[in-house]
């Protein structure tokens, strides 16, 4: 029905299906804040590898690690966008 609220499963498809087209896999994105976890400093940069299906976009970071960015709690711009391939449609 119509303006019932959202169930939470709708509300994170929706965040992941909006997150897959903002984060395409090669997107560098850079740090400001994650919380709850040490030794990701800000300014620290990524390459995006996937987003998930409740929304959160999987990151192989510079220092080595693999941790996920949650759009909800954790702060981050994007650096670069990858490059369209060829014949690819734009988004």
């Amino acid at each position: 029905e119509r303006g019932m609220p959202m169930n939470e499963w709708e509300r994170l498809h929706r965040i992941a299906k909006n997150n897959k087209v903002r984060y395409p896999k090669g997107t560098k994105v850079v740090l400001e804040l994650m919380n709850g976890e040490t030794g990701m400093p800000q300014g620290l940069e990524g390459t995006v590898q996937f987003v998930d299906d409740i929304g959160q976009i999987h990151v192989k970071w510079k220092n080595g690690r693999s941790l996920a960015l949650n759009t909800d709690e954790d702060q981050f711009h994007i650096k670069e966008r990858p490059l369209k391939k060829k014949g690819e449609p734009s988004r």
